[in-house]
């Protein structure tokens, strides 16, 4: 028989136990790169690195895993907003595509990079929420 096979029900699946979270709460915390658990300790300990732990309330964050969907999010955004205003631009405001180009790869920049970490944070904040974390260091 496995290990795995060998787990009680409370180890494989701790959530059945435990109250429902907050959604809406945890969100707006983690669009501010707050802690999903008590609002006030930094989600972040670098532009996108996770504090293995909250400094303030102690939560677990080291299992939250986002992966690529921030990017994602973030590229799908961003795209969806700056096509159209090239557009936009281009047709009423100004033609000239090297200041075209010098504009919206500026404002492309600038707008990746303010909402990457954000949705990171809402990402991970997320699953704290919804309790979907993996199990790190059970074997």
């Amino acid at each position: 028989m496995t290990e795995t096979a060998q787990m009680t029900v409370e180890e494989v699946m701790p959530t059945l136990a435990e109250p429902e979270r907050e959604m809406k709460p945890a969100l707006r915390k983690g669009w501010a790169k707050r802690c999903p658990s008590c609002g006030t300790g930094k989600l972040f300990q670098g532009y996108l690195k996770v504090h293995h732990d909250c400094t303030v309330c102690g939560e677990e964050l080291h299992h939250q895993r986002a992966d690529d969907g921030p990017a994602y999010l973030t590229i799908i955004l961003v795209g969806h907003v700056m096509a159209p205003l090239l557009h936009i631009f281009y047709v009423h405001i100004v033609q000239d595509p090297l200041i075209l180009a010098t504009i919206f790869t500026v404002g492309t920049v600038a707008a990746s990079l303010y909402l990457l970490p954000r949705f990171k944070g809402f990402m991970i904040a997320f699953q704290w929420a919804k309790r979907m974390h993996g199990f790190a260091g059970k074997k």
